[in-house]
């Protein structure tokens, strides 16, 4: 798999995954001979509403594009023809990424205003590569966020991405796969995926392999002729519990066989009353270890509702709503210049003044102080040369001079380290509603550094 970007795209499709405008401005760079560096940092500006905190995702992807991102002979083919200049293509047809990079490692509960990850490089290679970091982190971590929400109504009872048919295209569906897995959920429907990156796959039957058949009970049988140690019925085709009643015949008859029906699924009706109405029936038919899947239009709030009404619900299948995202489809990821390097080849900070964008100068760290049990309680921005005491350091190395000094960790290291991450983070920013707002505060050095640049670009500008 080390030719594929995320098993699906070739690497080598990836330099024109950007905006146009982010060429026009590098070729003005370049006519212009500006090669200086500067400094970008990634971050959120500010959380959609009902959320109270992201869930970082989508790094490992970013790291391989940089270190491998390139233009092939058909890319300046077609950039001739849009009217760029000889002198410019021949520039980008030695391009590499050769810059440093800084970042929360995957799997970090993050928030507004807080650096992500810090591009350091010659302005013509940070600009080049932004598109591409913001549509990734952008779907991954909208992704992840949404698919923690549904894990934490879920309370310890598993949930299964289920949504790849209503997700938004392949590169989608591959991503939002990782990023539920990453988030917490036990597994997905996806194939592709379940093969490229080692997620554990589901899946039970469809209501049509149930209609082909002349009886429901037929499409029962020939279904557990194939899976007989592992199939879960749809029940609901035709009348939940009429189906149930055919799914305990089968149940018996794998019995006999020494074998055991998986659990039956619900996908439609009331799931509460539904749910109870066949935990009883199984129990007392003897089939206590049956479970209960249950699917359809399911989110966080749904499922909430379900368990706070006493379903007797197993495991959720979250589909098209967690794998849409639909209720907040997307983050306010932002990727802004923070600092640039004068004539002298000194690092000056910057600062963008517009009116509810202002953002933050200079290179930056994130510091994260616990209580006693571990447990969040701040952040702190503050100045890279700043060091606080008592608090972690939330942003590592991960490239320098275009090389990865960063080792990759596995998916499940990744899973591990948000559920450390999300069981660290106290339950009053989980609230799916009016949650509380976790304090992100800026060290003093950094509150005088935006204060007197504040004040001297209004004076210069």
């Amino acid at each position: 798999m080390n030719q594929f970007l995320d098993g699906v795209h070739n690497n080598d499709d990836m330099s024109l995954f950007t905006d146009f405008y982010e060429l026009t401005m590098c070729a003005s760079y370049f006519d212009n001979k500006n090669f200086r560096s500067a400094t970008f940092d990634l971050f959120i500006r500010r959380l959609p509403e009902n959320r109270s905190y992201i869930l970082f995702t989508g790094l490992e992807q970013v790291l391989l594009y940089l270190q491998t991102v390139k233009f092939t002979e058909q890319h300046l083919e077609y950039l001739k023809q849009q009217g760029f200049k000889l002198q410019f293509l021949e520039y980008l047809r030695n391009f590499k990424f050769t810059g440093d990079v800084w970042a929360v490692p995957e799997g970090t509960v993050a928030f507004p205003n807080e650096p992500l990850i810090r591009v350091t490089a010659p302005i013509i290679e940070a600009q080049i590569v932004e598109t591409f970091i913001l549509n990734t982190i952008n779907l991954q971590t909208t992704m992840s966020t949404k698919a923690s929400r549904v894990v934490h109504a879920a309370r310890g009872k598993s949930v299964i991405e289920f949504g790849l048919r209503r997700e938004h295209g392949v590169d989608a569906g591959m991503k939002v796969a990782r990023s539920s897995y990453i988030a917490g959920c036990r597994g997905t429907s996806n194939v592709l995926a379940g093969m490229v990156y080692g997620i554990p796959v589901f899946g039970t039957m469809a209501h049509s392999f149930i209609m082909s058949y002349p009886r429901e009970l037929d499409a029962f049988r020939a279904f557990v002729r194939s899976f007989p140690d592992r199939s879960t019925l749809l029940i609901d085709t035709y009348e939940e519990f009429a189906g149930l009643e055919k799914a305990v015949i089968v149940a018996k008859e794998l019995e006999a066989e020494g074998l055991r029906l998986g659990g039956v699924r619900l996908d439609s009706g009331d799931l509460v009353e539904s749910s109870k109405r066949v935990r009883e029936i199984l129990d007392d038919n003897g089939l206590g270890y049956m479970k209960i899947f249950a699917s359809g239009d399911l989110d966080e709030y749904r499922i909430d509702e379900l368990l706070s009404k006493g379903a007797k619900i197993d495991s959720f299948g979250a589909g098209t709503k967690m794998g849409t995202s639909s209720d907040r489809p997307y983050i306010d990821v932002i990727y802004k210049l923070c600092e640039t390097m004068t004539e002298s080849n000194v690092y000056s900070p910057i600062m963008k003044l517009s009116v509810d964008k202002l953002t933050l100068p200079g290179r930056k760290q994130v510091y994260r102080y616990k209580d006693v049990k571990g447990k969040y309680v701040r952040d702190v921005i503050a100045l890279d040369s700043e060091k606080l005491s008592d608090a972690e350091p939330l942003l590592v190395k991960v490239m320098s001079e275009g090389k990865m000094t960063y080792v990759l960790p596995s998916l499940s290291q990744i899973r591990d380290f948000a559920s450390e991450n999300l069981s660290m983070l106290p339950e009053k920013y989980k609230a799916f509603m009016d949650a509380a707002v976790y304090p992100v505060e800026l060290s003093q050095k950094l509150q005088e550094l935006v204060k007197s640049l504040h004040k001297k670009l209004l004076e210069t500008s």
